[in-house]
């Protein structure tokens, strides 16, 4: 969960917002609206009970030390197709950010424009983890439970 996620199986992960590694439009920076991009998922495998949605900065360990931690949502619907901009999950559990704040933290590069990746996840069951599990938890609960694997990749500049 920490490095990039390589394509595996027919799993797809897009947004009507942006376009694979091309800018992700302002509103939804953290000194923005702080809102989630829509995302629209799609090729989720037979078999699948739940998906686990990871976004992260991996350039932020120059500046922060650390990959940071955008947003973490586990135990979304195996049947989800679209995640709207905005969402509440109320099916699912929203871990804690690296902002220190349950649910969507945006991009905030202090910097210089950075790479922020959104994983998704298919897996062949629902993760008993605790509400305040972190990103390692979770990782460790998916362990050999994964089915399929994508990434969706977006950069925001500082303004």
């Amino acid at each position: 969960m920490v490095g990039d996620v390589t394509q595996s199986g027919d799993l797809g992960l897009t947004s009507p917002a942006f376009e694979d590694g091309e800018p992700i439009p302002r509103k939804y920076g953290y000194d923005a609206e702080n809102v989630n991009p829509p995302l629209v998922v799609a090729g989720v495998p037979a078999g699948a009970t739940s998906l686990t949605l990871v976004m992260d900065d991996p350039d932020a360990v120059e500046p922060a030390g650390e990959v940071w931690l955008h947003w973490l949502v586990w135990n979304v619907p195996a049947d989800t197709t679209s995640i709207p901009e905005d969402w509440t999950p109320e099916a699912a559990s929203e871990g804690v950010n690296d902002f220190d704040e349950r649910g969507y933290g945006g991009p905030a590069p202090p910097d210089e424009a950075h790479t922020y990746r959104f994983k998704l996840y298919a897996l062949d069951t629902t993760l008993d983890v605790p509400e305040d599990a972190s990103k390692r938890d979770v990782g460790r609960a998916m362990g050999d439970h994964v089915l399929a694997q994508t990434q969706l990749t977006g950069t925001y500049a500082p303004s």
